[in-house]
């Protein structure tokens, strides 16, 4: 008959014990850099986003040409601002733009995304040819299908039969259709990158399980990936929202808010007001609006979805 002794080892001391938690706590502390940092940035920042802003809303309560000295107006700039149709008209065509694009490029981008992140044959070659008008300017963008479009010597003129007049800048539906079009073709690469880079860092042992839960290609995409892609989606969806409320080169260079005012949005319309008028106060107080507009509408989003609370696409794992 065999014994077996089973050694206990002794409890630690208590100074011990509290000098392994300070190790753990300092292993813990690695990789948390302090405020200085962030300094630089912060500073960077400061500089170039909260002073200038600042100065916007400061300006906003003045009336100044460009000329002289600005005068103090109260709220004289807000009242004729909020009493323009143009300015409301502009408003509502400026958040039909930006639900245009939410709505178009989030499932384009996520569908790309997924598929760019796979295996596939020819899949670097093809996903480079696709982010050629993510290195493009917003200008030369517009520059380029200005010139495919025009009526006179574009695409539409030579193909009637689809285009009709070929003028597809005459009408406001088709103008929309136009702007709409083109941020899609110039800003879906960048949030396809967003989904590739997101849909790369699912952890394969998810799919594993499906797999062997008998979850077809489908199944695990609805049911695996697109959960998984949750923070990513959100974080895209507030870039298009900031970028649909702020765009602008593509309305100045392919309508110029034409035909009339049908596509005048909020920041052609500052730039109408401030630049071609000499109104810098009420310019002032349209950005200010934009401003105000675009982070209301993020912090609802962010709130409505709960990616103010999400820790890691893997919680529950």
């Amino acid at each position: 008959m065999t014994t077996q002794m089973t050694r206990v080892r002794p409890a630690a001391p208590p100074a011990e014990r509290r000098r392994r938690r300070t190790r753990t706590a300092n292993v813990a502390d690695v990789g948390r850099p302090g405020f200085l940092w962030a300094a630089p940035a912060t500073l960077f920042f400061a500089a170039f986003a909260v002073v200038p802003l600042i100065m916007v809303g400061v300006l906003s309560f003045m009336s100044w040409n460009g000329i002289g000295d600005p005068e103090f107006a109260g709220l004289d700039n807000w009242r004729r601002v909020f009493d323009d149709p143009v300015m409301i008209k502009s408003i509502w065509l400026s958040l039909l733009l930006t639900g245009l694009g939410v709505a178009i490029q989030t499932p384009l981008s996520i569908a790309l995304g997924v598929w760019a992140a796979g295996k596939q044959r020819n899949r670097a070659v093809l996903s480079a040819i696709y982010f050629v008008p993510l290195l493009l300017s917003a200008t030369a963008v517009s520059v380029v299908w200005r010139a495919l479009l025009d009526p006179n010597f574009g695409v539409p003129a030579e193909a009637t039969w689809l285009f009709g007049d070929g003028n597809l800048f005459g009408e406001q539906a088709s103008a929309i259709g136009v702007l709409a079009f083109v941020s899609t073709w110039q800003f879906t690469p960048f949030h396809t990158l967003i989904y590739q880079g997101a849909a790369r860092a699912v952890p394969q042992v998810l799919y594993q399980a499906a797999e062997i839960d008998g979850a077809g290609r489908y199944r695990q995409f609805f049911h695996v990936t697109l959960p998984q892609l949750r923070n990513a989606i959100m974080t895209s969806m507030i870039l298009m929202v900031v970028g649909g409320l702020t765009t602008f080169e593509t309305v100045l260079i392919l309508t110029q808010g034409g035909p009339g005012t049908d596509t005048t949005i909020s920041a052609y319309y500052m730039y109408e007001r401030a630049f071609k008028g000499f109104d810098f106060g009420a310019g002032a107080a349209i950005a200010l609006v934009l401003v105000l507009a675009a982070t209301l509408i993020s912090l609802i989003m962010v709130r409505l979805s709960g990616y103010d609370k999400m820790r890691s696409t893997t919680e529950g794992l």
